[in-house]
């Protein structure tokens, strides 16, 4: 377990994002639960590696909802809903995690969802250089039907408390209900993770978790061989592994 600054979180992700070889893009998973730092922490990320001259593709699980009907089918504070109804993991699949992944013709789009308009999204098809690598957030992402799909994965860990406490402070900031917030995120969003944590145990596959609670002062962890893919394709730095 290491802790620092964020800049040096930030230099140890894009170390290890580097040091993993694949023979096609390499598909990073950033996952965890709302508001827990996902996105940031990803568009850091992307920041660093463009600076670096590697070609990034950053995508979101938020591009790839199903129409609203079919996400509250069981109701707006449904946490199985939020769950099992939300995402078309089909889509995100055949249209870019298939195609950046082995044997995939790296012809790609980041979207098939506009949350603004509630209608599919049509975007233009993208050829991904083969050294690219695909940022990818979200809610769910280690779950069984997307685990093998990814070449590094890293969960964004942050007590379920204290993602309330940034949601309201999101919500202020853009007018939002704070009764809104509270109630999603004590029927829908935390119970949806409780159940994620009991079904898919995604901390069991991350190869990086990142202790996201103090921002400035995170702490991360590089799981063991057992725990992890993430050993079964990194080439250490000098120094060996951590």
């Amino acid at each position: 377990m290491d802790q620092g600054t964020r800049g040096e979180l930030i230099s140890r992700l894009t170390e290890a994002i580097r040091s993993v070889t694949t023979p096609h893009p390499l598909r990073v998973a950033i996952d965890g639960a709302p508001a827990s730092g996902k996105t940031t922490l990803a568009d850091e990320l992307a920041v660093v590696l463009r600076a670096q001259d590697r070609d990034v593709i950053r995508a979101s699980i938020d591009d790839f909802l199903v129409p609203r009907a079919q996400r509250y089918r069981r109701g707006q504070y449904s946490a199985e809903g939020c769950y099992f109804d939300a995402h078309d993991h089909a889509a995100l699949c055949r249209v870019l995690l298939d195609p950046l992944g082995p044997g995939g013709n790296r012809r790609f789009q980041t979207a098939v969802y506009d949350a603004e308009t509630d209608t599919p999204s049509s975007q233009p098809t993208t050829t991904a250089p083969t050294d690219a690598v695909l940022l990818f957030d979200g809610v769910f992402l280690l779950r069984p039907e997307l685990i093998d799909q990814w070449d590094l994965r890293i969960f964004v860990s942050v007590p379920f408390e204290q993602t309330i406490d940034r949601a309201r402070h999101r919500g202020a900031a853009l007018a939002s209900s704070t009764a809104d917030i509270e109630r999603s995120w004590r029927h829908r969003y935390i119970p949806s993770q409780q159940l994620y944590f009991t079904t898919a145990r995604p901390t069991d596959h991350a190869d990086i978790i990142v202790y996201n609670d103090q921002l400035q002062r995170p702490t991360w962890e590089v799981r063991p061989p057992a725990l992890g893919s993430f050993v079964r394709q990194i080439r250490y730095p000098a120094g060996g592994a951590p």
